[in-house]
C-alpha cells in the first residue's frame, strides 16, 4: 500500500498522486489521529486480498497458498526462502510447460537481476531438496535438456 503524505492540496493534485499508484492520498497539516486512521483503513482494504491474489494451488502431494505464502508437502508445512516459493508457484501455475532459465529468472528475479542462469540452477536444487521425496530422481521439478525445467505432477 501506498500513503502519500505531501503539502500539496490542489485537486489536480491529489488526482495525479492517485493516478500514479498511491492508495490514499493526505495533504499537511493532519493530526497524527487522522494519519493512523487512514494507515487502519489502508491495512483493513489490504488484508481483504482478491481471490486471485489467494489462489490455493494444489499439484499432487503439493500445496502452495500464495496468499499466505506458505507450502506443504503431504500435509507437512515447507520451509522455503521468497525466491523458492516464487520459483515453486511460477512452475506449478505453469505446470507441464518447459520453462528456460532466462524465463524464470525474468520472472522469478525480475528483469534488472544481473545473475546468470547458475542462479536458477541452484534454486532449483535447493527446491527439490525440500518438495521430492528423492532429489536425486525428481518427481515433479524435472530438467528438460537444452531449455530449462518443466514441473509434472507424478502418478499417485
Amino acid at each position: 500500500p501506498i500513503l502519500m503524505l505531501t503539502a500539496r492540496q490542489d485537486e489536480v493534485d491529489r488526482i495525479a498522486g492517485l493516478e500514479l499508484g498511491a492508495d490514499d492520498y493526505v495533504a499537511k497539516p493532519f493530526s497524527l489521529g487522522e494519519l493512523l486512521a487512514r494507515v487502519r483503513a489502508i491495512m483493513r482494504r489490504t488484508d481483504r486480498q482478491p481471490a486471485a491474489s489467494r489462489e490455493v494451488l494444489d499439484a499432487g502431494a503439493l500445496r502452495v497458498d500464495t496468499g499466505s505464502r506458505r507450502a506443504w508437502r503431504a500435509g507437512a508445512e515447507l520451509t522455503l526462502s521468497q525466491k523458492e516459493f516464487d520459483l515453486l508457484t511460477c512452475l506449478i501455475r505453469n505446470r507441464g510447460m518447459a520453462l528456460s532459465r532466462d524465463v524464470l529468472l525474468e520472472r522469478v528475479w525480475g528483469y534488472d537481476f544481473l545473475g546468470d542462469s547458475r542462479t536458477v540452477d541452484v534454486h532449483i536444487r535447493w527446491l527439490r531438496e525440500k518438495v521430492e521425496a528423492d532429489p536425486g530422481r525428481p518427481a515433479y521439478i524435472q530438467t528438460v535438456r537444452g531449455v530449462g525445467y518443466r514441473f509434472e505432477i507424478p502418478p499417485q
